[in-house]
C-alpha cells in the first residue's frame, strides 16, 4: 500500500525523513539518516533485553501474547499436543511440513539411529565431579562434541548441515540421561532404537537390573507431550543466543552449547524448580493468603506467574495442567499441586493480578509433574532443554540461509569518561580504599 510510511520530523532540524513500513516494523537503519549535522553518526533506537526489537524474519513459530495463541509452523499448540509424537512435531518444525507416514518412519529410523555416543565422550564425562549439576555437564558434553565431528564446521553445505541436526537430536536424550546417572554413580545405560524417543529416554535414566525397562504408556505419553509444549517458543533468551553465536559460523555443537548455557538461567529454564521451591515455602493452603499479601507488597516473588510476552493464560499451561491429572492417576496425587490450583484460583480473581495480567505460565505446573513422574529438581531444566534443541536448530537453520543475515552485533550508548589525559603511576597520588 503506497501509504505504508512513516512521517517523522526531527525538531532539531525541522527536517522530515520519510521511512517504510514494513510488517509493522522499521528497519532500525533507516534511522540513520536522521541526523543533527554532518558528523553526526545518526540516530539509533535504545531498547535494553529488545523488548520492542524483532531481530529476525521467522517462518517457524507464532506467538500472540496477548490472545494466548502459540502455533507451530501455523499448526495450534493444543492439536499437535493432542495428535502428534514429538518426532513428528521435530520433522514439522524442522523441514515446515508435517511429514507422511513414511516420511515419519524414515525420520524416526534416522534419529534413533545416532542417539549413540562415542566411548571416548563417555570418558570425558567421567571427569566431572561427581555432584557436578546435570546441566553443566550437558552443556560440557555438547560442547565436546564439536571434536568429535570437525565436520560440522562445514555450515555452508546443507546436507552437512542437515547430519549434525540429526545427530543432535539423538545423542541429547542420551547426554542428558548420562549426567543424571553420572551424579548417582549409576552405570551409563545404552540408547535402545527400538524404542520411541521418549521411552527410549526413560530407558536410559530409570533401568536398573531389570533384563528390559518397560515405561508406562501413561508417562511417557506425558513426557511426549511435555517436549512438544517446549519444542520452541518463538525469539526467547536461549533462542537468540543461538541464532546470536550461530551468526559467527560457530558449529552448531558449540553454537547449541551456547543455547544451553541461556537456558540454564532461573529467569529462563529453571523457573519451573523455582516455582516447586515456592510451593515448598508456603507448604499449606492456608499459608496462601499471607503469601499473596507479601507478593503485593513486592516483599517476593509469584513465580510460575507471568510472561515477558503472554498477557493472557499461556496455552500451554492449561494443557499441563490436563496433563497432570493423568499423570497423577499414576504415580498418585503430587500434593503440591492443591496448593498450585489454589493458588491460581486466588491470584485469578484477584484484581491486583488481573490489572497486570499475571497468569500461569508453562512453568506453573511442569515442575510439579515432572516431580510426580520420578524427575529431581536439578534434571528440570535438562527436560526443557532435550526438545528445546530442535527449535534452536530450526532457527539455526533458518538463520543461515536468511540473506538479511550477518553477524549479530548490537550498538550501544556510551555513557563513560569522555576523552582523558593519561597520568603516570607515580602521579596518581592516593585515594581511599573502599571496603565491603
Amino acid at each position: 500500500m503506497d501509504n505504508e510510511t512513516l512521517t517523522i520530523t526531527d525538531n532539531r532540524t525541522n527536517q522530515t525523513y520519510t521511512v517504510p513500513i514494513y510488517r509493522g516494523s522499521i528497519r532500525a537503519m533507516d534511522l540513520r539518516q536522521i541526523k543533527n549535522g554532518a558528523d553526526d553518526f545518526g540516530l539509533m533506537t535504545y531498547d535494553p533485553a529488545f523488548m520492542n526489537t524483532a531481530s529476525c524474519q521467522s517462518a517457524i513459530t507464532y506467538l500472540d501474547g496477548e490472545k494466548g495463541i502459540l502455533r507451530y509452523r501455523g499448526y495450534p499448540i493444543e492439536e499437535l499436543a493432542e495428535d502428534c509424537s514429538f518426532l513428528e512435531v521435530a520433522y514439522l518444525l524442522l523441514n515446515g511440513e508435517l511429514p507422511t507416514q513414511d516420511e515419519l518412519d524414515n525420520w524416526n529410523h534416522e534419529v534413533m539411529r545416532h542417539t549413540m555416543i562415542h566411548e571416548n565422550l563417555k570418558k570425558f564425562m567421567d571427569g566431572f565431579h561427581h555432584d557436578a549439576h546435570p546441566m553443566g555437564v550437558l552443556m560440557g558434553s555438547v560442547a565436546a562434541l564439536s571434536t568429535f565431528y570437525p565436520d560440522a564446521r562445514n555450515i555452508s553445505d546443507a546436507k552437512c548441515r542437515r547430519k549434525q541436526v540429526v545427530r543432535l537430536i539423538g545423542k541429547m536424550p542420551t547426554l542428558a540421561a548420562y549426567a543424571y546417572r553420572h551424579r548417582l554413580g549409576l552405570p551409563y545405560i545404552y540408547p535402545d532404537p527400538e524404542l520411541c524417543y521418549a521411552k527410549n529416554y526413560m530407558n536410559m535414566l530409570w533401568k536398573r537390573t531389570e533384563p528390559k525397562y518397560v515405561a508406562n504408556p501413561v508417562l511417557a505419553r506425558a513426557l511426549e507431550v511435555l517436549f512438544i509444549l517446549h519444542a520452541d517458543h518463538e525469539q526467547n533468551c536461549s533462542t537468540s543466543v543461538m541464532r546470536a553465536v550461530g551468526s559467527s559460523h560457530a558449529d552448531p555443537y558449540a553454537t547449541t552449547a551456547a543455547a544451553i548455557a541461556a537456558l540454564w538461567g532461573p529467569l529462563h529454564g529453571g523457573a519451573n524448580e523455582e516455582v516447586l521451591r515456592m510451593l515448598d515455602e508456603i507448604g499449606s493452603n492456608d499459608r496462601i493468603p499471607a503469601f499473596i499479601e507479601q507478593v503485593k507488597q513486592g516483599k517476593r516473588k509469584l513465580m510460575g506467574f507471568g510472561h515477558r510476552v503472554y498477557k493472557n493464560y499461556d496455552p500451554r499451561a492449561r494443557i499441563i495442567k490436563r496433563v497432570a491429572e493423568e499423570v497423577f492417576q499414576v504415580t498418585g496425587r503430587n500434593p503440591k499441586i492443591d496448593i498450585a490450583l489454589e493458588l491460581e484460583r486466588i491470584a485469578l480473581s484477584d484484581e491486583y493480578f488481573i490489572q497486570r495480567k499475571l497468569y500461569p505460565n508453562v512453568d506453573f505446573y511442569s515442575g510439579i509433574i515432572y516431580q510426580a513422574m520420578g524427575f529431581t529438581p536439578d534434571q528440570f531444566t535438562v527436560l526443557f532443554g532435550i526438545p528445546r534443541t530442535v527449535g534452536w536448530l530450526a532457527q539455526w537453520q533458518e538463520m543461515l540461509v536468511d540473506t538479511d543475515k550477518k553477524i549479530a552485533r548490537p550498538r550501544q550508548i556510551y555513557i563513560g569518561e569522555d576523552a582523558r589525559n593519561f597520568v603516570p603511576l607515580t602521579q596518581r597520588g592516593k585515594r581511599q580504599l573502599v571496603t565491603a
